[in-house]
């Protein structure tokens, strides 16, 4: 299923893009994708919340084809 993924902050960074589109069916896979491309994206990925649809999803969530996901790390302040 291809999915778009847009990245927020130390994620785009991680990824070396804003927004890529890539094949995943889960969250999971999605995860796995994106900590692939490059060698310190994989902590990173693992450590964001993924939303649909502005609601956080966890990684056993199937994700609808041409689903446009947030991949937000976690963000500190006050």
């Amino acid at each position: 299923m291809s999915v778009t993924a847009r990245m927020f902050a130390a994620a785009a960074e991680a990824v070396g893009a804003n927004e890529v589109t890539v094949e995943a069916s889960d969250v999971a896979g999605l995860r796995e994708v994106l900590g692939a491309a490059s060698d310190t994206a994989g902590p990173v990925i693992r450590q964001c919340a993924v939303l649909e649809g502005g609601v956080r999803r966890d990684d056993a969530h199937v994700l609808a084809e041409g689903a446009t996901v947030d991949v937000m790390p976690p963000f500190a302040g006050g």
